[in-house]
């Protein structure tokens, strides 16, 4: 009598623990769902997903529209070679650096037409497309961040330069493309695709005003400066306000360096431009 009521003793033990597995297991599970439920779900894909045409992508076009106006202006005064009176009011002139708009008008001037055209093709082709997902304002944020960089970059290591043209913030929009496929590097298709044809496009034209600049036959007086600084510009301020879809720990982090990296370089830039004096006599 004694085993028998040992061995049910046993068997109860056994399936009762079963049981508990199975309760704890079953709770576990209802959790994760859940969660699931309360979560977007974010995969390859979700990226292209988020383009949209409304609101409008108008800030390039805008800007473009201003630049032909200002340019069209000038040639009709006989002056296309940044001459005019329109460029001659907002150029980047390193003997005027105390009209302190010209750090960033100097976008708005452009050497010859084809000067202006590629411009405005880079600028709307690359442009337009962040716009549709991350809207005006922040596409605008990355290139206005990019045309001052330059210009504050150029002014302290290439001092005699003059800046005509938007290749500083043409370079931010290039980087704001990189930027934005290290943040979305899982919601995004091809992106390792992506990322090697901007930096190569990058680095080709980045080389390309060097070379122009050092070694070139006509050794052109190209603000090259301009262009990497807009890039650093670009990619910095296109982690910090560009759009990301979700948000992991490590990009969090990626976030924050960008961010203080970013303020303390242009911070560091203006205080040169103000009291470093003899550095542009």
């Amino acid at each position: 009598m004694w085993l028998k009521t040992c061995k049910r003793i046993d068997v109860f033990y056994r399936i009762s623990e079963r049981l508990d597995k199975y309760v704890v297991l079953k709770r576990c599970l209802k959790k994760v769902l859940e969660q699931v439920r309360n979560v977007k779900e974010y995969f390859d894909g979700t990226y292209e997903e988020e383009y949209s045409c409304w609101p409008p992508a108008i800030s390039m076009i805008l800007i473009s529209i201003v630049e032909i106006v200002l340019f069209v202006y000038d040639a009709w005064h006989g002056k296309t070679d940044a001459t005019g009176p329109i460029a001659q009011i907002f150029i980047y002139n390193p003997h005027k650096r105390q009209e302190a708009w010209r750090f960033l008008t100097y976008m708005m001037v452009h050497v010859g037409v084809v000067h202006l055209l590629v411009n405005l093709l880079v600028q709307l082709f690359l442009g337009v497309p962040l716009e549709m997902v991350h809207r005006w304002w922040r596409v605008m944020l990355v290139y206005l961040a990019g045309v001052v960089s330059g210009s504050i970059a150029t002014s302290l290591t290439d001092s005699k330069v003059y800046l005509a043209g938007a290749s500083g913030g043409v370079y931010a929009l290039i980087t704001a493309h990189i930027a934005t496929i290290i943040m979305n590097w899982a919601e995004m298709e091809f992106a390792i695709i992506q990322l090697l044809v901007f930096l190569l496009l990058a680095v080709v034209d980045v080389g390309t005003a060097v070379y122009a600049r050092y070694w070139g036959q006509l050794q052109q007086n190209i603000g090259y400066v301009a262009h990497l600084a807009g890039a650093i510009a670009g990619l910095l301020v296109g982690i910090g306000v560009l759009r990301n879809l979700e948000k992991r720990k490590w990009e969090k982090r990626l976030w924050w360096a960008a961010v203080v990296l970013y303020f303390s370089l242009m911070v560091a830039g203006i205080l040169a431009n103000i009291f470093w004096k003899s550095h542009f006599k």
